[in-house]
């Protein structure tokens, strides 16, 4: 399977995981994440997974603006419920970075490295995920708005003759071809004013 090239183009990350140090993972400890991770996590590339992703990346750059992140010791707070709209899809994406769970995650080894109860909804927050270190109690408040990167005119009627079953081959490669287009735009506006705010 080949991913559209836009995809390893997109913003990336490196974190250090003390676990996977300790484990013998990385030597150094450090993992590089890339979009494409987080479509294979979600299973496919939308507006949400390219959101939760700059929300992630964005969030833990400012949480972090001196150092490397550290997997696992970041505590990420949700404003939604997790069964709410998108919320669990965007959760899953930080999780994958983060390292932290609710209460399903990695158990720890002696009192250390346990990545459960670091991933909290329904809180009360200035935007729709707050990231904290647990080292320091510096946090940083994110949100994300798609509309400042708008769908093609032809996206939604594409998509209801998809749906409808009326749509042809040729119509569903341009529905494709479309919603991966504004993607693409959602990941390189990564800095534009209004895509993704930082409290």
């Amino acid at each position: 399977m080949s991913f559209p090239e836009f995809f390893t183009q997109a913003p990336r990350i490196t974190l250090h995981d003390p676990l996977a140090q300790l484990l013998g993972v990385s030597d150094d400890g450090q993992i590089e994440y890339g979009y494409e991770d987080a479509v294979r996590l979600a299973g496919h590339s939308c507006p949400t997974v390219a959101g939760a992703w700059l929300m992630t990346v964005k969030g833990l750059q400012a949480l972090y603006p001196d150092s490397i992140p550290e997997r696992g010791n970041v505590l990420v707070e949700f404003a939604d419920s997790a069964t709410n709209g998108v919320t669990g899809v965007i959760a899953n994406v930080v999780s994958l970075v983060t390292g932290s769970t609710t209460d399903t995650g990695f158990k720890g080894l002696a009192g250390q490295h346990d990545r459960r109860n670091l991933l909290r909804f329904n809180q009360s927050l200035p935007g729709e995920i707050r990231f904290t270190r647990r080292d320091t109690g510096a946090s940083v408040a994110v949100s994300y708005s798609a509309q400042a990167v708008p769908s093609a005119p032809n996206a939604m009627p594409l998509l209801q003759q998809i749906l409808s079953g009326q749509a042809n081959d040729t119509q569903k490669q341009e529905f494709g071809r479309v919603w991966q287009d504004r993607v693409r735009r959602i990941l390189e506006s990564a800095d534009q004013p209004g895509l993704i705010t930082i409290q």
